[in-house]
């Protein structure tokens, strides 16, 4: 079936484009794209884009998912199909599941379960997989290789037995407890030709914290975490680097100063990229006041000169990529008090209206700076490219609707947790359909 998208907003970080154009969808393929297409066969689908977007699809570069171990927080089934309704098109899960993805063989369970989804919902098996535009087609999924078995941060697992199974790449996803292990992990490393992602804290500085050190945890009442939790922690991974010339990504960056210490590096010629989640470009500590406990969340949300500095370094590729770092968590493990609830929140069906509400249409970022950090900026950290959005190209893209209106609710929602500030509010902006 062939499907004409007429007078879409094609954005195009490849090309560094923002077009209004006619895009024509056939077998999964790019068959054209022009100012107008006329020359169609009669049973195309013509659908009225105008007001819409289209860019590439979405990748997350890391997130958790509950399965294995945790599936009443969420199963790999219910965060595709989250991950689909946000507009991702690839999806990376973190190896912190019970057990941890620190062998082969669990490995090659979760892609091949991925896969078969992806199968039966491609061939139209809807009784088994029972989903609705915008989730009617599976997003790749990817899996991160645990760097230490059990995450535990003791032992090294056998990380070329992973590499050779398909993980995207290493990481705990935690902060790391020897950095002689981290040095050991860097020259292991260098012959397997894949990412490695540390998220840099020392948790001595951290302590009991749960709020960024500032004026806002002094009236708030909160035990604070200092700036030095995470940079003392990001000098000394960018020393490792130095000294062992192995590419290595930084997760989670939340300060300003951070970014600074990131940009000299580069400046450097060390071989570095470096992310930041999409809650820390939104909210910052003013937001803590309601002590809801999805604003709970490791790193903490910085202070204002935080999220400046994290938006101006985003926008001038410091800070190569935005990680949704989507965290579920049942309604019983976050109704505690805001220092004992587990740290973390949902993400990947809000991330992209809420960020293109909040800096797109307030000028504050252009489209294709946004859609850039949130789809081939995010591959190229992986060692993966975007195609551009151009004739003869596979279709793996995202149609947007920024001025769509809907109300986070559990019902609205495919991911099976709720844990959001969001909940209970009106959105603007919702993914229409996704071509994987």
């Amino acid at each position: 079936m062939a499907e004409l998208l007429q007078q879409v907003r094609v954005i195009d970080p490849v090309f560094g484009t923002d077009q209004i154009a006619d895009v024509l969808i056939a077998n999964d393929e790019i068959r054209a794209i022009a100012a107008h297409i006329s020359d169609i066969s009669p049973d195309t689908q013509i659908r009225d884009c105008r007001g819409l977007v289209l860019g590439p699809g979405l990748v997350d570069l890391y997130s958790h998912s509950g399965e294995p171990g945790y599936e009443e927080r969420e199963t790999l089934l219910s965060f595709l199909q989250a991950a689909a309704a946000g507009g991702f098109t690839r999806v990376s899960i973190l190896p912190d599941t019970s057990p941890s993805i620190d062998n082969p063989a669990l490995v090659a369970q979760l892609q091949n379960k991925g896969g078969e989804m992806r199968r039966m919902r491609e061939m139209g098996e809807k009784e088994k997989i029972n989903l609705s535009p915008p989730a009617s087609l599976l997003p790749l999924l990817q899996v991160w290789g645990a760097i230490t078995l059990d995450v535990a941060g003791k032992q090294m697992t056998e990380l070329a037995d992973l590499a050779k199974a398909g993980v995207v790449g290493f990481s705990d996803g935690l902060p790391w407890e020897n950095l002689a292990l981290v040095r050991r992990v860097l020259e292991y490393l260098q012959p397997l030709d894949k990412p490695v992602a540390f998220w840099p804290s020392d948790r001595l500085l951290t302590a009991n914290g749960v709020i960024r050190e500032g004026s806002e945890a002094i009236r708030l009442g909160l035990p604070p975490i200092p700036v030095s939790a995470e940079t003392t922690a990001i000098a000394a991974l960018l020393e490792l680097v130095a000294a062992t010339s192995t590419p290595v990504h930084i997760m989670r960056v939340s300060t300003s100063r951070s970014v600074e210490l990131i940009a000299s590096a580069k400046a450097a010629g060390l071989p570095i990229t470096a992310s930041t989640t999409w809650m820390h470009l939104l909210l910052d500590t003013k937001a803590v006041k309601s002590y809801h406990t999805s604003l709970h969340l490791d790193p903490p949300l910085g202070n204002p000169s935080d999220v400046a500095g994290l938006r101006a370094g985003v926008r001038a590729g410091i800070v190569d990529a935005i990680a949704i770092d989507h965290a579920p968590y049942t309604y019983e493990e976050k109704v505690q008090a805001f220092a004992e609830a587990p740290p973390g929140a949902i993400g990947l069906e809000l991330a992209l209206p809420l960020l293109w509400q909040y800096l797109v249409e307030t000028g504050e970022f252009t489209a294709l700076e946004l859609w850039g950090a949130l789809s081939t900026r995010p591959a190229e950290c992986l060692g993966q490219k975007v195609s551009a959005i151009t004739h003869n190209q596979l279709a793996e893209l995202t149609l947007f609707n920024p001025q769509e209106t809907w109300k986070v609710e559990r019902k609205n929602l495919y991911t099976l947790s709720s844990n959001t500030p969001w909940l209970g509010q009106q959105l603007k902006g919702r993914v229409v359909q996704t071509w994987c």
